[in-house]
């Protein structure tokens, strides 16, 4: 694979490889963002002072779920595009207010959350008419998305990994998702097993993972998770990386042909192997993460009214919902 490219989808300009952090003050003066308001945490502009002394306005992006933190931030982002240096809830917060004003944004994302990549997110609470958005420019690089310690690094993959598993059975799957899904996997399995010297490959895995997951959608696993971290309070990608094995070995039956596919990128059956790379992360049960027996019920309810759950084939029903949360306590 090259180590770095420069892929024109659409309206969007995707840069990716080492030294393309040194690249974003000029992609993104070419591409709309002469001035710009930044979104991110103290400790992401810490490490990239030029961007943020670029900005004409910084804005840090607390703690707390999208819609309430976007919201809150929406009156201070003033009408310059936006442009997002941190993890998933950096970049869709930024993606929302983009949504809620009709302006455009771009991400330099430091984790592997694929939320760059997706044009999903939570709106600004309280504002009617927001839309949903995609960064016009994104600027990945290696040494800045798979940076985190390597407990962190391996639940960020296994998040990335579970929008490549969900890629391969969508409604809206096709031969070129599938590729990049699968792709995206293999990657992100031998790069996760090399330890330091992989995490180039993670990084790139990450990548073709979510630009999978953007074309086709997230399922029953993402709807469950998502529902776990906004009831329960537990850390996202922790909580997909828990969870993953766990909807591989649900949706074998129910999409073998993907799963086979899948274990064929992993190296293994793919429940196992799931299994094997989630618990790099520290954590193998929801009950590690701080969830209780009584929040598994109040889960498996609300899962159904999530949109991403009719994607799912056979979705399957509350009852056994609450017996896969049991089982991964």
């Amino acid at each position: 694979m090259p180590e770095s490219f420069t892929f024109l989808d659409g309206e969007r300009l995707i840069r990716f490889g080492r030294g393309a952090l040194g690249d974003a003050p000029a992609l993104l003066d070419g591409r709309g963002f002469k001035t710009f308001t930044l979104l991110t945490t103290e400790r992401a502009a810490a490490g990239v002072r030029a961007l943020a002394d670029g900005a004409s306005a910084v804005l840090h992006v607390p703690p707390g779920l999208v819609d309430e933190i976007s919201a809150e931030l929406l009156p201070g982002a003033g009408d310059r595009p936006l442009v997002a240096l941190g993890g998933g809830r950096v970049i869709d917060t930024a993606k929302a207010i983009a949504g809620a004003r009709g302006g455009q944004c771009a991400a330099i994302p430091t984790t592997l959350s694929g939320a760059d990549l997706t044009p999903f997110h939570r709106t600004p609470r309280g504002v009617a008419g927001a839309r949903l958005v995609r960064p016009a420019l994104v600027v990945a690089d290696p040494a800045l998305t798979a940076s985190q310690p390597a407990k962190e690094l391996a639940a960020s993959a296994m998040n990335a990994m579970a929008h490549a598993m969900e890629a391969l059975y969508m409604p809206l799957s096709n031969p070129i998702s599938e590729l990049a899904a699968l792709r995206g996997a293999e990657l992100l399995a031998t790069g996760l097993a090399a330890g330091d010297a992989g995490r180039d490959d993670v990084a790139l895995g990450a990548l073709l993972a979510g630009w999978a997951s953007a074309a086709t959608g997230i399922g029953v696993h993402h709807a469950t998770c998502q529902t776990i971290v906004r009831t329960a309070g537990t850390p996202h990608a922790e909580t997909n990386a828990v969870m993953l094995p766990y909807f591989a070995r649900l949706m074998a039956p129910r999409a073998p042909a993907a799963i086979e596919a899948l274990a064929g990128a992993v190296g293994a059956p793919a429940p196992d192997r799931l299994a094997a790379l989630s618990a790099r992360c520290g954590h193998i049960s929801l009950g590690s993460l701080g969830v209780g027996e009584e929040q598994l019920a109040p889960v498996a309810q609300a899962v159904p009214a999530h949109r991403a759950y009719r994607n799912t084939p056979s979705p399957p029903t509350e009852d056994e919902l609450l017996d896969l949360l049991r089982q991964a306590l």
